[in-house]
């Protein structure tokens, strides 16, 4: 049973950062109440249990830790005291033990959200955390209050300490809708601004090739850009491409199309074979059968795959001598000319920016303020690495919440 405690903590946002925030607080013996603008909480999380709720990545710490870029010695400094194998055992603790997959990920033995999150918000409401839905955050009154609009109206609230964790604008039906920069930027609090991450991009099919192929998977291949290579899949969309594979790309493409408006990658049809194997198999005699069917034949290639050379050859990959042929099927160019919206990207770059926070994410203009999660302008791929530096950031800001209302009550009572 939860013990009394005098010292209240509201925590802004009930997805994975602002729920661990709250765990933290409620150990800490602090009355804490998380606000959400949804109907439940934790829905973008449920969203993602739909795939099989990839939580971390079984990959040793120092390439963990390297995903994430530049990312600013904080974040890092969080997912280091907040590990992969820690958010494992708390997942076990809950009764959800995890597996790792054949590609390193990490998932929950259930393969979905739902059991884990039912397990958590129980644990929750035994350390006395309790919820109010449909409140959304519409900043300070002059006294310092949190405001809220709910069903019944505006209501406000006087706490020792909040922590912020809105979330990024991806998915805005889910939940979070970047709206917070609205709130934060009058209050001269820096924020980059939010931009998608983990996304889509944009190219010009022919109609043709739309209509035929939109919606099939592009597999087994590898896309180049900038020195980097990633293998995977990618499937056709009306205006471009998505899949694992672009995610992985997402924020050097994004940088390259901000920059020159448009960007040039290269996609590898036949990434598990080099280009001399490639060479011996379209010197094989053709005969009669045409060049599709001979690329079928002789390589493997799906329609979806030949159709793509195809698109990009112009209607002239016949004319190409089997050397250049061998070259082109594995560097097919596509143009690049723009990024998927921010409402249809996996996660968004930006937010917060760190400077705006001290060592304990504590908002160096508002005292008693922290900020966790995505909203925090951090960038990652795929792969458990987003979960995992939203849990380890709530659980930074839970920690740093906790050290700050003990050091003032030390000097209310000194």
């Amino acid at each position: 049973m939860a013990q009394p405690h005098n010292r209240t903590c509201a925590v802004i946002g009930g997805g994975p950062a602002g729920l661990m925030a709250a765990e933290i607080l409620a150990n800490a013996n602090l009355a804490v109440t998380v606000y959400d603008r949804m109907p439940s909480v934790a829905r973008r999380l449920l969203m993602a249990g739909r795939g099989g709720l990839n939580l971390t990545h079984s990959e040793s710490l120092p390439q963990f830790l390297s995903r994430y870029g530049a990312a600013d010695p904080r974040l890092i400094g969080a997912v280091k005291a907040f590990p992969p194998d820690r958010l494992r055992a708390w997942a076990a603790e809950l009764g959800q033990p995890t597996y790792v997959g054949t590609s390193g990920r990490v998932f929950p033995q259930a393969m979905k959200a739902s059991p884990l999150l039912r397990a958590w918000l129980r644990r929750l409401e035994l350390a006395g955390v309790t919820f109010a839905l449909r409140h959304r955050w519409i900043g300070w009154r002059e006294d310092g209050a949190l405001e809220f609009v709910t069903p019944d109206g505006i209501s406000s609230v006087t706490v020792d300490a909040t922590v912020l964790a809105l979330g990024g604008a991806s998915w805005p039906r889910l939940g979070a809708d970047g709206g917070w920069t609205r709130i934060l930027s009058p209050e001269r609090i820096p924020v980059v601004p939010l931009r998608p991450s983990n996304c889509g991009v944009r190219t010009e099919w022919s109609d043709r090739f739309r209509e035929r192929f939109e919606g099939r998977p592009l597999k087994t291949i590898a896309l180049l850009f900038g020195g980097q290579r990633v293998r995977g899949e990618a499937v056709i969309t009306r205006d471009g491409l998505e899949g694992g594979a672009v995610y992985a790309l997402s924020a050097a493409l994004r940088a390259g199309i901000e920059r020159d408006g448009f960007v040039a990658i290269s996609v590898d049809l036949l990434p598990n074979l080099k280009a001399e194997d490639v060479l011996r198999r379209l010197n094989t005699p053709r005969g009669k059968q045409s060049l599709s069917n001979m690329l079928r034949k002789t390589l493997a290639l799906p329609p979806v795959s030949i159709a793509l050379a195809q698109e990009a050859a112009k209607g002239q990959l016949g004319s190409l001598e089997p050397v250049a042929l061998a070259g082109f099927l594995k560097a097919v160019p596509v143009m690049l000319t723009g990024i998927a919206p921010i409402d249809r990207a996996i996660s968004s770059a930006g937010g917060l920016a760190f400077e705006a926070i001290d060592d304990a994410f504590m908002l160096k203009a508002k005292p008693g303020v922290f900020a966790a999660g995505e909203m925090l302008d951090w960038e990652a791929p795929t792969g458990g690495y987003l979960l995992q530096a939203c849990f380890a950031t709530g659980a930074a800001a839970g920690q740093g919440v906790a050290r700050y209302l003990a050091s003032t009550k030390t000097a209310e009572t000194a």
